[in-house]
């Protein structure tokens, strides 16, 4: 039984760690030590980076302005260097990410700005419904931005830890931004790593690829939906995005079929796909979909057992934007279901789990928590994010229930809980 493993990730474009993952990835088990960041260490850095931050580019008022007074975050080397030990099952993901209420959202919001989409889509060839996707992957349609102040985020990973290097540039970038006047300060919020806005732009990703699509002098992609959804458009063009390919397929393997080599990067023509035995999950030929030298790799999330896809190199983009398959499948999935060719829109693939105990939505996250409380655990609030107390209070019960003591909640606790 493979598992995707679903962990923060920092990259020199996209990040959505804190976000897209973290609406899902229950925090840890025991909340790590916070570093220390001793405050000559602290001083001794910034007057070290001020030069080089001159150097690329940042004034010293903007230096002064933005950096004065600010103290460090050792919360954030912690989630730098500390995994989650909590293993996240692919069903969990996607049941979360991909669940009705995202998708009655989504809808809304592709009715709501379908002339801007449209224009967004004639400039740059992707569909709205992928747009609207990653939308609401990244930050469930800018409701969650992240809430760490981005200057002092990575201020405080630009001198301490690991990869400093990286992050003095994320740092610097910042700094010019904010220098152009494009985001306001107090807006200037976002991951842990540095990612922010309604699509989660890393700041040198911003630098390269965002754009003014509302025509006021500013790329704005906490204020202005338009030039978040255009941006986000751009990013995919310039990962090469191709309109009128779809990202890929549900397929049914045929029996004795090898997957042994086989995967995203190893492309294939359709036609060979299709000479392989291969066909739709709905049981239509390859070719319905795809012209015959169309390049397509298998794709098996699951191993044999669980859901195949064919995909595309438009996957290939949508992967680009942070670097799992995982979080790829996510926003191809949303995207079927928002467009209503998912199945007519169906919540599953034709291929289950391999799983007798599937995940659970983010309204059923939120009645085991509900439950929870019920039976006097203190949790917190009910907000459908699975942490550290919910994961306490979901293996008290578990023990009490008979069950495998893991933390996990599925279907299976779900049920139990409410039974009288």
């Amino acid at each position: 039984m493979a598992f995707f493993v679903i962990y923060p990730v920092a990259k020199q474009l996209t990040v959505a760690c804190g976000l897209s993952l973290g609406l899902l990835v229950p925090a840890l088990a025991q909340a790590p030590a916070v570093p220390a960041t001793p405050p000559a260490a602290w001083a001794q850095c910034l007057d070290r980076l001020q030069p080089q931050a001159a150097q690329a580019g940042v004034k010293s008022a903007t230096w002064a302005s933005h950096l004065s007074g600010v103290e460090p975050d050792g919360s954030v080397l912690a989630k730098l260097d500390n995994q989650p030990e909590f293993k996240t099952p692919i069903w969990d993901y996607l049941a979360g990410l991909v669940d009705d209420e995202r998708v009655a959202d989504g809808q809304r919001l592709l009715a709501q700005h379908r002339s801007t989409l449209e224009a967004v889509a004639q400039r740059y060839g992707v569909d709205p419904a992928t747009v609207v996707a990653v939308w609401g992957v990244e930050s469930n349609f800018g409701q969650s931005f992240g809430r760490y102040p981005l200057v002092q985020a990575l201020g405080t990973l630009s001198c301490f830890g690991r990869r400093q290097a990286f992050f003095q540039k994320e740092l610097f970038a910042t700094l010019r931004i904010l220098q152009g006047g494009h985001v306001a300060p107090e807006a200037m919020v976002g991951s842990w790593a540095g990612a922010f806005g309604h699509t989660q732009f890393m700041p040198t990703t911003y630098e390269q690829l965002a754009v003014d699509f509302d025509g006021d002098g500013r790329r704005d992609l906490t204020a202005s939906v338009p030039d978040a959804l255009a941006s986000t458009a751009h990013f995919l063009q310039k990962a090469g995005w191709r309109p009128g390919l779809a990202w890929g397929v549900e397929v049914r393997l045929p029996k004795g079929l090898t997957l042994s080599g086989e995967g995203r990067r190893t492309k294939r023509a359709a036609s060979t796909w299709a000479e392989r035995g291969l066909n739709l999950a709905s049981g239509q030929p390859i070719g319905s979909v795809f012209p015959a030298d169309a390049p397509l790799g298998l794709m098996t999330p699951a191993g044999g057992q669980g859901p195949a896809f064919l995909v595309s190199r438009n996957f290939d983009a949508l992967y680009s934007y942070n670097a799992a398959e995982s979080y790829g499948l996510a926003i191809a999935h949303l995207s079927d279901r928002l467009r209503g060719t998912a199945a007519g829109g169906a919540p599953m693939f034709a291929t289950p789990w391999p799983t007798d105990d599937p995940g659970l939505s983010r309204a059923q996250r939120r009645e085991v928590q509900t439950l929870l409380l019920m039976r006097g655990h203190d949790i917190g609030e009910v907000d459908g994010m699975l942490g550290d107390k919910s994961r306490q209070a979901i293996r008290t019960e578990q023990a009490r229930l008979g069950h495998e003591v893991n933390g996990r909640a599925g279907q299976k606790l779900l049920q139990a809980l409410q039974r009288p």
